[in-house]
């Protein structure tokens, strides 16, 4: 089966890492072309090529100032990404909550030598040492 273009919707779009990042920086409001090229260490090439298809699917708006373009996310498209996503938002708080009680299990396990009257073994002293 053939893959979709990476024009088509937002899903495909985000599925590459770069123009996630692109986003990420997006995110934190208006960039230049100039600026995301800064912000993500890449060539101007790569950068353009990713917003191209990030405006293409409407993720991304762009302005012209001066001679200068400069681009802002455009969130609406992402809801549908969010909105699949968050169906597995409890199956992750389920495991998280597992992991968090695994982790407290262990932290007891590790605590109940002190409850009996034991030192921590950077804690004990030696006989000599008392002596001095």
């Amino acid at each position: 089966m053939a893959r979709a273009a990476t024009t088509t919707d937002a899903f495909n779009a985000v599925a590459e890492p770069r123009r996630r990042e692109i986003l990420d920086a997006l995110a934190g409001g208006e960039r230049s072309v100039t600026d995301l090229v800064e912000q993500l260490a890449v060539a101007q090439p790569v950068v353009s090529k990713h917003l191209r298809v990030l405006r293409e699917v409407g993720l991304v708006q762009v302005r012209d100032e001066g001679r200068q373009r400069i681009y802002r996310l455009e969130p609406a498209p992402l809801r549908e990404v969010y909105e699949w996503v968050k169906d597995y938002e409890r199956l992750w708080t389920e495991r998280f909550d597992l992991l968090d009680a695994v982790l407290e299990d262990l932290k007891a396990q590790q605590a109940e030598p002190d409850r009996h009257g034991s030192q921590p073994a950077d804690a004990e002293t030696t006989d000599k040492e008392r002596e001095s």
